[in-house]
């Protein structure tokens, strides 16, 4: 099925749902062809290939709304589950808030999402891909014995939206990876790491010599760690567990947390709260980016938004409604079942990680962090976390079985170094950077 199969689908069931008296509806088709090949030693483990459709459909009716996904296509099977929905919405409260964007994208720009290069490539070519992927990984280094995979996927997708208010619009993206997880062993202690990479577009992917020896780097560098002694010094996040932390912020500025008062940056729009190195930003229209789409799940328009302006609270993020419930502009952030993430990322700055920790006279590294909890409703921030500790501005051991812990307001504020090596491998992403003074907790 096409751009075109797709839009007519959803047309389709738009059209069953007022005809079963819905007073507006929207329905969205995705179409994904997915191909993962997983490899562990000389042997192919894993070999996946599918193709998924599925419909997703809200309707609103006299006040209420309900919604559907299916994965029956047929024109009967469509036609039964829009009728099931319609009528599902007469059980469901009134709410005044719910209902169709008032505007919806009327451009169409070029985003460049699609790489037929990917869509192209033979199955066998693949497979290979990960089977050298798993040599490269398993020959950095005599300690890395065994891998928990290593991996080559990708996906062809189709997405159509179409709804009662006359929008109709689709597109197609492509998405590539490659990751490897070695594990290694020194006398009776094992090791374990992870490294990837992906994109839209086969050459936006890191080469598979350079994810083998990240991967491998990673996991036998923390032989002979420590447990450092309780402390209070500066603390370098490392781009990939920095973007954990964004993760968490996003959660925090989603309009539908704040709406329900489980943010803890709920009543502060407009308040400075980060340093001036806190500029964060969603954006939905950066060029070939895996977070970039021409229209959210509503339809709407995406856009850039300044969340934090250096340190300013600027926005919050929000689909239609949970912009009605706040009281603010829409920000074209529905992901078609609630709010989320475009690309969300801390902007970066000029300096390399390894500028940070040259100017960081006594400190911690931190390279991959443990457990998890629900920080954007408190803003707490606490992590089992492995990484080094820095003297005199080098590397001088690493350290393990330390926690490292703050609040996300002195977090922010005291973020004093960004660094430039932003990669856009996902929708919530984000440089190394620093902060002033954060609690590490140890012997």
């Amino acid at each position: 099925m096409d751009e075109t199969g797709a839009l007519e689908l959803a047309a389709q069931a738009v059209g069953y749902a007022t005809a079963c008296g819905a007073d507006a509806a929207e329905a969205s088709v995705t179409i994904a062809r997915r191909f993962h090949a997983e490899a562990r030693d000389n042997v192919v483990a894993k070999l996946e290939q599918a193709t998924a459709k599925s419909l997703h459909v809200r309707v609103f009716s006299g006040g209420r709304r309900a919604s559907l996904t299916t994965t029956d296509l047929t024109a009967d099977g469509l036609r039964a589950a829009v009728a099931r929905t319609v009528a599902s919405a007469a059980h469901v409260a009134r709410d005044p808030l719910g209902g169709l964007p008032d505007e919806f994208a009327s451009d169409s720009p070029a985003l460049h999402l699609f790489d037929a290069s990917v869509e192209a490539r033979d199955a066998g070519e693949k497979i290979e891909e990960a089977l050298a992927l798993e040599r490269m990984t398993r020959a950095y280094d005599p300690r890395i014995v065994n891998s928990s995979g290593s991996h080559y996927n990708d996906a062809t997708s189709i997405t159509a939206l179409a709804n009662s208010a006359g929008f109709a619009a689709a597109y197609s993206s492509t998405r590539a990876g490659r990751s490897t997880s070695p594990v290694a062993t020194e006398a009776d202690v094992k090791r374990t790491a992870s490294y990837g990479t992906a994109g839209r577009h086969l050459g936006d992917l890191e080469s598979a010599h350079h994810v083998a020896e990240m991967a491998g780097r990673r996991t036998v560098e923390l032989f002979g760690a420590r447990k450092p002694t309780t402390m209070r010094v500066p603390v370098i996040f490392e781009r990939d567990v920095a973007a954990g932390i964004l993760e968490d912020l996003l959660a925090a500025v989603s309009a539908a947390n704040v709406a329900v008062g489980n943010s803890w940056l709920a009543g502060r729009l407009g308040e400075r709260i980060g340093s001036a190195h806190c500029n964060v930003v969603d954006d939905g229209r950066l060029d070939g980016k895996l977070g970039s789409a021409p229209f959210d799940g509503e339809g709407v328009a995406t856009r850039r938004t300044s969340v934090f302006e250096a340190g300013r609270l600027h926005a919050f993020l929000a689909d239609t409604y949970y912009a009605r419930k706040l009281g603010v502009a829409g920000t074209g952030n529905s992901n078609g079942n609630g709010v989320g993430a475009n690309s969300f990322y801390l902007e970066p700055g000029k300096a390399t990680l390894q500028d940070l920790i040259a100017s960081t006279p006594c400190g911690v590294l931190v390279l991959d962090t443990i457990g998890f909890a629900h920080e954007y409703a408190s803003g707490t921030y606490s992590r089992g976390a492995r990484g080094f500790f820095i003297r005199d501005g080098e590397l001088a051991y690493p350290i393990d079985e330390f926690t490292v812990a703050g609040m996300y307001p002195e977090m922010l504020a005291g973020i004093d170094g960004v660094a430039g090596d932003l990669r856009f491998d996902g929708a919530v992403v984000s440089p190394s950077f620093r902060v002033a003074e954060m609690t590490i907790s140890g012997s």
